[in-house]
């Protein structure tokens, strides 16, 4: 035995079973569908993130690839610079979080 649907539409007030869309106004109902729809915008979302990062890399990514020697040497300089403030601060909360855990 199925079970019925009975789901009322928020659009135009009219009770629909076992529908997707309304009857009366064409309005999607269906929380299902509504939840896949919303996935499927987020992962499209997360995609365009990362072909927008891929496509536009930081300051010191350009200047690494730069075809002047200067603009290239200068990139790896800022490059390794910021590794190093970033391996300074990661040791430090570390050495923080140590501490506090006693």
């Amino acid at each position: 035995m199925a079970v019925k649907k009975i789901i009322k539409c928020s659009n135009c007030g009219v009770f629909n079973t076992d529908n997707d869309y309304c009857s009366n106004c064409n309005t999607l109902i269906s929380h299902q569908k509504k939840r896949e729809l919303k996935e499927k915008a987020i992962k499209q979302a997360q995609v365009e993130e990362a072909i927008h990062k891929i496509e536009n890399p930081n300051l010191a990514e350009r200047l690494k690839k730069h075809p002047f020697i200067v603009y290239k040497i200068i990139g790896w300089i800022l490059y390794s610079a910021i590794m190093v403030v970033s391996a300074i601060g990661a040791g430090l909360a570390w050495f923080i979080a140590m501490v506090a855990a006693g």
